[in-house]
């Protein structure tokens, strides 16, 4: 009976049409045949039947010469069709991850030709040519691609043997195996075993991209995990019944003391640990603090550059942060130590008034601290809301530009607002950082927290985040990721602890693991419905956001998969 089948089936279908030397001619566009095998496979990976059903209607279809070649989407439609009893699962997990290969594959090739043209030398496709196995571009879209791919599959083969153990038939085996059972059934096995998948990221080289997006994943995942425990009462605790609020100034702002006290002081003392992009804006913005070189010093003398001026002044701790004698009314006299001959250009044109020779080195021709302060705020404030006002009319009114045109007025008044705050926060925070040094050298004893004194003008600094703590958040955890990367590197260097061979992708397997778990435990506790609908998507369960779906369709109406 098996065999009668498929006879059956081709004498049903009309005759192929032939060439005059008796070979038998395909024609791909004819509804009645389908694709060939290896047309239907290739679009089976690739495209989807509706997806093809509308480039055939914009696009095949437009050119006659197309039309013909091209088989028709119903013959497509039927052919991709998956077998009784099975689904499109794999096949749709082997097309999103060639997507996702295209997509950041076009994504570094563009981003690394405007590095060129921006003139960065450190773009990956500058300097010496690489193999083309070893170009970072490939090697991060095949990546971010296989860890598409293996966490569908491993999700999928996991949910289906939690469903075989579940079933009354596989009592023998739960009898016999209790804690295998417990583990392999447990509503979050799935997730956890599929989390494994991020071992991919490893393919990628262990540069500084590779642990930015492990610390960003593990700070998502953090969060996603506080949410569940705020929500369970864990933290507030529970009082008649209810949850307690959380407290009113309690916020992501209170990163901030801890983050720039450790960044100002990885700044000073380990440069190397430093972020170079938080470099660049606090070197370009603190002239007041940082003495450029003058117009009219000679070319044949030295001055110090701004790193040489945060190496001087650990330099200054490590020596107790010795007082300051003015080689202008001492010109016979030794005023400086042998190991801080570097900023002689600075103390020996300081005012001889100032006493501290961080004064002398910060604003030379300055004798007030106070002062120089306000100078810092009249010279750095203008640029700062400039530079910010024109960040954030890009980011609202580019993407935005519908909330412009209804309401320009509103919009252009939260634009305004957000740039002030942004920039007396980023203002407030460098000139309290940089005249904390004067402030504690003239106050404290020389012995006193003689280094610990930079970290705490960086907290102080960090107290500047109030004045943004509503809206700053995107920049406070931004801040706290860059912090918690130069901590780790600087832990490593003085060997406080030591790294770990692969160590952030670990911590990227971890981050995917736990934001798997809160997902299955409580898919709002993602707040964003983007994010909702992202590890849906990740899961293989369409970009659907399940937490507020109702009879089948999300909050948009939008109850099938994106891919369709």
């Amino acid at each position: 009976m098996a065999s009668s089948t498929p006879s059956a089936s081709l004498s049903s279908l009309p005759p192929t049409p032939s060439t005059p030397s008796g070979k038998a001619v395909v024609t791909p566009g004819s509804s009645s045949t389908g694709p060939d095998p290896i047309l239907r496979n290739a679009l089976r990976y690739t495209i989807s039947p509706r997806e093809y059903a509308a480039l055939h209607k914009y696009i095949l279809s437009k050119s006659r010469a197309l039309r013909r070649a091209a088989p028709t989407p119903s013959s497509v439609d039927k052919a991709l069709q998956p077998r009784k009893g099975r689904d499109d699962y794999n096949a749709k997990a082997v097309r999103h991850a060639l997507r996702v290969f295209t997509a950041t594959w076009i994504g570094m090739k563009a981003w690394d030709a405007i590095m060129r043209r921006l003139g960065n030398k450190e773009s990956s496709g500058s300097g010496k040519k690489k193999p083309f196995y070893k170009s970072p571009a490939l090697r991060l879209s095949l990546s971010l691609s296989t860890i598409l791919f293996l966490y569908r599959v491993l999700f999928r083969f996991l949910t289906r043997l939690r469903a075989h153990l579940l079933d009354p038939q596989a009592e023998p085996f739960r009898l016999r195996n209790p804690r295998t059972t417990a583990t392999l059934t447990s509503p979050f096995a799935p997730a956890i075993g599929a989390s494994l998948a991020g071992l991919a990221l490893g393919i990628y080289p262990s540069k500084q991209m590779r642990v930015s997006i492990a610390i960003y994943a593990l700070f998502r995942a953090l969060e996603f995990g506080w949410n569940v425990c705020e929500k369970d009462g864990l933290i507030w605790g529970v009082r008649n019944g209810k949850n307690r609020e959380r407290p009113w100034w309690f916020g992501s702002w209170m990163l901030q003391p801890f983050a720039f006290g450790q960044l100002f002081h990885a700044a000073v003392f380990d440069p190397d640990c430093f972020p170079s992009s938080f470099g660049d804006l606090i070197f370009k913005n603190s002239s007041t603090y940082l003495p450029p070189r003058p117009e009219n010093y000679p070319t044949n003398l030295k001055w110090p550059s701004p790193s040489q001026i945060l190496e001087n002044i650990a330099e200054m701790a490590r020596l107790n942060w010795p007082p300051f004698i003015s080689p202008i009314l001492f010109p016979n006299k030794e005023v400086l130590p042998p190991t801080l001959t570097g900023i002689s250009p600075l103390s020996s044109q300081a005012h001889p008034l100032i006493t501290s020779l961080s004064c002398a080195t910060l604003h030379p021709s300055d004798p007030s601290c106070l002062r120089t302060y306000l100078t810092f705020w009249l010279d750095s404030f203008p640029s700062m809301t400039r530079f910010f006002l024109i960040l954030y009319s890009a980011l609202t009114i580019v993407p935005r530009f519908r909330n412009l045109y209804n309401f320009p007025f509103a919009t252009i008044q939260r634009i305004i607002s957000q740039a002030l705050r942004l920039s007396t926060f980023a203002t407030g925070a460098l000139s309290t950082a940089w005249a904390s040094l004067c402030f504690f050298q003239q106050y404290l004893p020389r012995h006193v927290l003689a280094a610990q004194r930079v970290f705490l003008g960086g907290f102080l600094a960090g107290m500047w985040a109030w004045v943004e703590r509503r809206h700053g958040r995107s920049v406070f955890l931004y801040t706290a990721r860059a912090s918690v990367d130069s901590l780790w590197k600087v832990g490593v260097k003085r060997r406080w602890w030591k790294a770990m061979r692969g160590g952030d992708v670990w911590v990227f397997v971890l981050a995917l693991m736990v934001t798997g778990v809160v997902y299955e435990r409580d898919a709002k506790a993602i707040r964003e419905g983007q994010w909702r609908k992202g590890v849906s998507w990740l899961r293989g369960e369409g970009w659907k956001d399940w937490a507020v779906e109702d009879d089948g369709e999300d909050e948009d109406g939008e109850g099938k998969d994106k891919d369709e």
